[in-house]
């Protein structure tokens, strides 16, 4: 064979192509929902935080107040990411008389002794959350379930 006879051949076949191409799929199909994952475990590991944050200013102010009558959430409902407003919006924080959970800490006929916090997920695949001054804490991953009073069926302890 001489040399004028040889093609030069350059390039990849449409297999090699292919074979490339469905190996990245397969990457792509673990990786995609361990990262979504991921992101929502943090964006709920901050909303706990913020939840303790804030049970931790309802103590402070009924030490200096003698009540949990008259704390103001601000803004009222708390949005998670602080902030954020539409579908940036993660979680939805309201606190709660705990005797009378139709009504905030702020109305003027409420008793004030409890109360009650509740962080809703704007995410159907991660946790609402409840607290409240008589130490319930839980979760569950249907935000409907999670009232002011428990966290329905499916509930998970925190």
């Amino acid at each position: 064979m001489n040399s004028s006879n040889r093609r030069l051949v350059q390039g990849f076949t449409l297999i090699e192509i292919m074979v490339v191409v469905v190996i990245i799929a397969i990457f792509a199909a673990i990786a995609i929902p361990s990262y979504q994952e991921y992101a929502r475990r943090a964006v709920a590991s901050n909303a706990e935080q913020s939840i303790f944050d804030l049970s931790m200013t309802l103590n402070k102010h009924k030490t200096r107040n003698f009540s949990y009558k008259g704390f103001a959430l601000n803004p009222d409902p708390m949005v998670l990411p602080l902030g954020s407003t539409g579908v940036a919006v993660k979680y939805q924080i309201t606190v709660r008389d705990g005797n009378d959970t139709s009504k905030p800490l702020t109305d003027s006929s409420v008793i004030g002794r409890n109360w009650v916090i509740r962080a809703e997920s704007k995410d159907s695949k991660n946790y609402s959350f409840l607290i409240n001054s008589f130490g319930l804490k839980c979760k569950n991953k249907t935000a409907a379930n999670v009232t002011y009073i428990d966290c329905g069926a499916g509930q998970e302890i925190w």
